[in-house]
């Protein structure tokens, strides 16, 4: 290998929402993760919803206003 083009592999602490934290090495340094295998759903076993940025909501309201408007042809 060349000297001098590769990243430093050092430290790196990751922290999830949830608060857990653990060690591995990586280039980009610290880690701030929304999810990891202590809060995930397969990991745990406990179904929970996981939605970052509404998007399970903006879905529904989506199709909630397709759906009534299919029922509302319908009637017509």
């Amino acid at each position: 290998m060349k000297e001098g083009i590769h990243p430093q592999y050092k430290r790196a602490i990751v922290t999830c929402v949830c608060g857990n934290t653990f060690e591995t090495r990586s280039t980009a340094g610290n880690l701030h993760v929304e999810i990891c295998s202590n809060c995930h759903p397969f990991f745990t076993g406990k179904q929970k919803l996981v939605d970052t940025a509404g998007r399970v909501e903006r879905f529904k309201r989506k199709y909630a206003k397709a759906e009534n408007k299919s029922t509302n042809e319908s009637k017509s």
